[in-house]
């Protein structure tokens, strides 16, 4: 059986080892923030297909395996990034210094994102998706920094846990019967003693990224450290991978077991919606891997790892885009709408058209990708 120390590989055979970065995380990096801009930039939010939309309440969609994908990422890259540091005798101090300060940064750039261009201190949002993020690298990579694989382990199941006791039994008024309704749940209650007046626009009274639903993403963060581990691992290429589509056919099975007592949903994160993202995430990525890394098909992807490399600077492009195509005005019409009835709606039915828009908004962000990894320019946050 394969053994789990985490060390270089010791053979020429280990291909993706051997280069000096994992391209295959670069394309599914990339691939999940296409999938990301493709599904916020719709040319019209009333002419969506159902997949490119999130389930309404409990449930997912190929939408909702988005950004807990990236989450997931985010994870598979600390462990190979501070594996490296702290065997070649890098100070943890440091490291923990290095992630609280990229942390805040992210955390920074998302409040930005929430404000632009208007920033209302009074009423700005301040959970969000870069928020989340940021908090959830913090803790995860302090518990990487400071623990072993088996540590790391408990720390993924024990927020699942924590949230589903907290869901379940923590007492706060007007509890219905159904712990995970949307009228009222432990979530809800928390994000309105802390959050009030600063959460999502489209439910004022509760956040899809608020506090208590941060503990199992947490969780996929750390599935994703767990998976990085495989990676490191002195495994043949072969075993490497199989291991991984074991792993996440595993999580995969979990989340749909607890799904029979806490359901899959996004807006809550519920533990059986991370176990699950993080099954799909860690299959996924094994594909990706092993047709990219390891047999060497790297050509006809290379789109999707220029998209990966910076793809933050991509997400927040796209935020500042969406927000000035919304607010400037011709006539009486804002430009999103303009453009959209001038050029895509006479070209199809409206569902056609909109989805023609939002491929059209993925293809102008994939144009400043390229030009940024033409001119070597890569934004590190």
């Amino acid at each position: 059986m394969p053994s789990w120390k985490s060390q270089p590989a010791a053979s020429a055979e280990e291909v993706a080892a051997a280069r000096p970065r994992l391209e295959s995380l670069d394309v599914f990096r990339g691939a999940t923030i296409a999938g990301m801009m493709l599904v916020n930039n719709p040319g019209r939010w009333d002419a969506v297909y159902p997949p490119l939309l999130h389930a309404q309440w409990n449930g997912w969609t190929f939408t909702d395996t988005v950004f807990p994908s990236f989450l997931w990422i985010v994870g598979v890259a600390m462990t190979l990034s501070f594996a490296k540091r702290v065997e070649s005798g890098g100070d943890r101090g440091a490291l923990l210094l290095h992630t609280l300060r990229r942390g805040a940064l992210i955390f920074l750039v998302g409040l930005f994102l929430s404000g632009f261009p208007y920033f209302p201190l009074d009423r700005i949002r301040i959970p969000g998706v870069l928020q989340r993020i940021a908090v959830c690298y913090v803790i995860a990579g302090t518990i990487f920094l400071y623990t072993r694989i088996r540590g790391q382990a408990i720390f993924a199941g024990g927020f699942l846990v924590l949230y589903g006791l907290l869901m379940n039994y923590a007492p706060f008024p007007d509890r219905l019967p159904d712990p995970f309704s949307r009228e009222a749940n432990f979530s809800r209650y928390v994000d309105g003693l802390f959050l009030t007046g600063h959460m999502w626009s489209q439910t004022k009274f509760w956040d899809p990224e608020g506090i208590v639903s941060t503990l199992p993403a947490i969780s996929t963060c750390l599935f994703g450290i767990l998976t990085g581990h495989m990676l490191r691992a002195a495994w043949s290429a072969a075993e490497r991978t199989s291991w991984m589509f074991l792993w996440g056919a595993l999580l995969t099975a979990l989340g749909l077991i607890v799904n029979w007592w806490m359901p899959v949903n996004k807006s809550l994160w519920t533990s059986s919606y991370s176990l699950l993202m993080a099954g799909i995430a860690a299959t996924a990525f094994a594909g990706c891997y092993w047709v990219v890394d390891i047999h060497g098909h790297r050509k006809w992807v290379r789109p999707f790892a220029i998209y990966g490399m910076n793809a933050i600077a991509v997400y927040v492009l796209s935020g500042v885009t969406a927000r000035l195509l919304g607010l400037i005005k011709i006539g009486e019409r804002s430009l999103h709408r303009v453009i959209y009835e001038t050029l895509f709606a006479p070209l199809a039915s409206p569902y056609n058209a909109s989805l023609l828009f939002g491929l059209a908004f993925v293809l102008y962000l994939y144009g400043v990708a390229y030009v940024m990894y033409r001119r070597g320019w890569f934004v590190k946050v």
